[in-house]
């Protein structure tokens, strides 16, 4: 049956700023856009079984895409225990006491909990074994912070893992030592995470009807139909692929396992999802991360922090012949390649690398390659950029969540510059919005909120220099997302022959004052003609 959606604010994301076409209704047909402009040029074109949707004023507009996140660790931290709105280590041991109730957790089991944040806690600080040992001291503790960066650990975990006072550092982590023994205080910190992963993992029984049912639900309700599962395991990739096959996909999927790890292998593996949709899945090139969290002060930066250690830069992940060596795989294999960079000499090391190869090998091919998060990229970077035609896919809810933190950690010169859209639109780079969920929650529209108020939560304007237009702001979650997907062609803008994926707004955002933006409810998301989430 075809539809035809009128009497609303149509928003095509085909043109620019100043030459938007507004047209007055778009038909559907078999899941593509088959006409756009008015509601009487279409009526000769309608089937006979045509179904009218009357907007009534929404705003209609192409579905939004997410330029970076973990779609199925989304799924697996709905299982966990919530700490996001504690504020205090005794409303953290209260919740995961609830929770080793709730779920009648014994010393066979584990205790997980997620996205706590010590920045925002009373005591300032990460609550480590003395006070998780306060949960329990015989059933392991782990809890996340919110950044994924970081961890703290009960002394069940440290036993298991074996991390003690004479446990070496591990490359590019760190471990949480008291100062008067030296002994682990139960703080793990990126590799050093890894430690205790290992032993917590096997204990947790996973739920997969609640992972696969929990890991989709809150895009789709936010108007995202085209989704990124960064840093997949095989494990991930196959759990995808049976939903594919079970029809219980509905949206698109694209995956970018570990250049580090296995993705060498899983690309092999699945050639059929290289490059192509299948059941909703395609493997979009490789993932590699370089550094940690700006707000966790694991950050690579070419400057020391404020504050704490004198000198003290944070670190990297990997070294530079290892960086080298996975961004020239990743283009001699014509594969994109998307990289974790949080601070500015993370930044460099990639960007080096990068140039090496391009240099080197004369790269002619278009492999979009993306910097992600790119929260202390500097403006001589992003000129670099430019040139290479590297994408920049900004987390640019740092600004409300975070931004308070980083004028402390970073100062007022490098505060300020945090997720520079504006410097980096300005030199050419395209721009990317993500929330990297399950770290935040994929608000698309709160982050064109950030990008065009650049207010933090405390109520603090960061970086006011940094705004950004509205329209500017849509088209990093819709066009320039499908560019950066190479789907340009089939998404994210409402053009004839397009698919139809929209979604619709209670009211538009061109309309409306900046700052009431992030009042705008999603009422309805639709993916290939089909309705997929109603308000």
């Amino acid at each position: 049956m075809d539809k035809v959606y009128y009497n609303g604010k149509i928003i095509t994301m085909s043109g620019t700023e100043d030459s938007e076409y507004v047209p007055e209704a778009v038909l559907v047909r078999d899941g593509k856009i088959k006409s756009v402009g008015t509601l009487r040029s279409m009526e000769n074109l309608f089937s006979q079984n045509v179904e009218r949707i009357n907007l009534q004023g929404r705003c209609l507009m192409p579905a939004f895409i997410d330029a970076h996140s973990h779609i199925v660790m989304n799924g697996q931290m709905a299982l966990f225990a919530d700490l996001s709105d504690c504020g205090s280590f005794d409303d953290i041991v209260a919740v995961l006491d609830g929770y080793r109730k709730e779920h009648h957790i014994s010393e066979t089991g584990v205790i997980i909990g997620q996205g706590y944040d010590h920045n925002f806690l009373k005591e300032g600080s990460h609550p480590g074994r003395q006070v998780l040992d306060r949960v329990s001291r015989e059933i392991p503790v782990m809890i996340l912070h919110v950044s994924g960066h970081l961890a703290c650990v009960n002394t069940s975990v440290l036993e298991l893992a074996g991390i003690g006072k004479d446990t070496q550092e591990p490359e590019g982590g760190m471990i949480g030592r008291r100062a008067e023994d030296g002994e682990p205080d139960g703080y793990l910190e990126e590799a050093a995470l890894g430690l205790a992963q290992a032993v917590v993992w096997g204990r947790v029984r996973m739920d997969m009807g609640a992972v696969m049912d929990g890991m989709q639900r809150i895009y789709l309700e936010n108007g995202i139909t085209t989704v990124q599962d960064g840093a997949s395991s095989a494990e991930n990739i196959e759990l995808l692929k049976k939903m594919g096959e079970m029809d219980l996909l509905k949206l698109d999927v694209v995956a970018y396992p570990m250049v580090t790890a296995d993705g060498t292998e899983i690309a092999q593996k699945y050639k059929e999802l290289c490059g192509n949709y299948e059941n909703h899945l395609k493997i979009g090139g490789y993932k590699m991360i370089l550094d940690g969290s700006p707000q966790g002060r694991s950050a690579w930066l070419s400057e020391p922090y404020m504050g704490g250690e004198k000198d003290y830069c944070g670190y990297p992940t990997l070294d530079d012949g290892t960086v080298e060596r996975c961004v020239r795989q990743a283009v001699d294999e014509g594969r994109q390649i998307l990289v974790h960079c949080n601070g500015d000499a993370a930044s460099e090391q990639f960007l080096r690398a990068y140039e090496k190869c391009a240099k080197d090998m004369e790269v002619q091919q278009d492999i979009r390659p993306v910097m992600i998060h790119c929260q202390t990229v500097r403006n001589d970077q992003l000129d670099r950029m430019a040139k290479l035609k590297m994408i920049a896919s900004i987390f640019i809810g740092h600004v409300w969540y975070w931004g308070d933190i980083h004028m402390k950690n970073l100062g007022e010169t490098r505060g300020r510059h945090i997720s520079p859209v504006r410097d980096a639109l300005d030199r050419g780079v395209t721009v990317t919005f993500h929330q990297d969920t399950p770290v935040t929650k994929p608000d698309m529209l709160h982050s064109i909120w950030c990008a065009v108020n650049r207010v933090s939560r405390r109520g603090n304007k960061i970086g006011e220099e940094q705004k950004v237009t509205v329209y500017e702001a849509l088209k990093t979650v819709t066009i320039n997302g499908a560019y950066q997907y190479f789907e340009e062609d089939k998404k994210g803008s409402i053009e004839e022959g397009k698919n139809a994926d929209f979604v619709i707004l209670s009211q538009s955002p061109l309309e409306l004052k900046p700052e009431d933006i992030k009042n705008i409810c999603v009422m309805e998301t639709i993916k290939d003609g089909v309705t997929v989430y109603k308000k």
